[in-house]
């Protein structure tokens, strides 16, 4: 660490690769932490987690009770052991709960007055945060199995909707309205990612084992079909052309540069491709098992170098070297299938949801200390202070 502070000083180094060091050893180094936990609101299954980027205080939990929680991750006692408190609940008491599972929950980009719910009762609830109460509800045909705002339009306000229904809806918030159908998969629709570097970019996995990248501005069909053997028809069979997996393709996730789309299928296997040419990047993740039967959540670091893959895989969150595909941990702890994962880019912390109702935080361990350091008994007990609120830089005092 003197080592990149002295470089840095200097002016030998560019100003990230000090911060992309730093981050890519907290990614490494996650660990279950035993002195954080996370208030057991939910009776059932957790299905989706979303952390909001304006703070990154507050997180956001939907079950298959229908249950909707608020946390706040904050540490307010200054101590290492703490609880992540549940703020408030839309419960099963509420009279504006989701009848059935809550499928996907999303904070609003830009502020945290305002979050957006879908469920498996048809409707997708966009919520005011103070009261607790929906401010719109978008009613369909079909059970909702995922939604998406774009974390970077400025243009447009657009949730992109998946359902039963093959065809991709476009809900307005502005004016409340569905203003615009996507026409172009053949069976339901598991999820939908809005590209964080273009905001008309959309993409969308089906049942039918199609990924297709969509420009909305456009009245025509997609701009392409994502297919594993890129164009070569000799290995492909007849029922596998412009196929993404072998499979149902029930999970979708940007790199945070929006160059890459990362896609999960039912067929075991997660593939990489690029962005812009719908080109399968041919990294080889081994075996990511996946037995979901609906959406599943995986995300990406974002500031390290290398990036990482986190994907629920049984009880078990894998993580994976983005373009090597190299499997570098298991991160055991969920009793049962861990269905969604979120990523913490300020602290570089990773939220785990399963079928055990059950949030893991799985934080970064501080540097081991040296045999000098041993001997000093206010080093050895800074070691037990929380990482995410403590920093880990060494000290030339020493």
């Amino acid at each position: 660490m003197l080592g990149f502070l002295t470089a840095r000083q200097s002016g030998l180094d560019d100003p990230l690769r000090l911060r992309r060091a730093e981050s890519t050893r907290r990614v490494l180094s996650l660990k279950l932490n035993p002195d954080r936990d996370v208030d057991r609101i939910h009776g059932n299954g957790i299905n989706t987690i979303d952390i909001e980027a304006v703070e990154g205080r507050y997180m956001l939990s939907g079950g298959s009770d229908g249950v909707i929680v608020i946390y706040d991750l904050e540490n307010y006692n200054g101590k290492p052991q703490y609880t992540c408190r549940a703020v408030c609940t839309v419960g099963r008491s509420s009279r504006y709960v989701h009848k059935f599972s809550v499928e996907t929950v999303q904070w609003y980009p830009y502020d945290t007055g305002m979050f957006v719910s879908s469920s498996f009762d048809k409707t997708m609830k966009v919520w005011d945060t103070e009261t607790l109460k929906p401010a719109e509800v978008f009613e369909f045909e079909g059970n909702v199995y995922s939604h998406h705002l774009s974390p970077i339009a400025r243009k447009h306000s657009l949730i992109a909707v998946g359902t039963k229904n093959p065809k991709i809806q476009l809900c307005d918030l502005k004016s409340g309205s569905r203003i615009h159908v996507l026409q172009g998969h053949r069976a339901e629709v598991l999820s939908v990612q809005w590209s964080p570097r273009y905001e008309h970019i959309l993409a969308t996995a089906s049942a039918d084992s199609k990924v297709k990248v969509w420009d909305v501005r456009r009245a025509s069909g997609s701009l392409f079909t994502l297919d594993q053997h890129n164009g070569d028809k000799s290995k492909a069979s007849s029922e596998a052309v412009n196929t993404a997996h072998n499979g149902r393709v029930n999970g979708l996730c940007f790199t945070g540069d929006g160059l890459y789309l990362l896609t999960t299928g039912t067929d075991d296997r997660m593939r990489l491709w690029n962005s812009a040419t719908g080109e399968n990047t041919l990294v080889n993740y081994g075996k990511v098992c996946n037995e979901s039967r609906k959406r599943l959540q995986f995300t990406v670091s974002r500031g390290c170098s290398p990036e990482f893959v986190f994907v629920p895989c049984g009880s078990s969150v894998a993580v994976y070297t983005l373009h090597t595909g190299e499997l570098v941990t298991m991160l055991r702890g969920h009793y049962n299938s861990v269905d969604c994962c979120e990523f913490h880019p300020d602290y570089q912390e990773l939220y785990s949801g399963g079928k055990d109702c059950n949030i893991l935080a799985w934080v970064p361990v501080l540097h081991t200390l040296d045999v000098e350091e041993e001997s000093n008994k206010g080093a050895a007990g800074q070691s037990s202070v929380n990482p995410a609120f403590q920093d880990a830089w060494s000290s030339d005092e020493d």
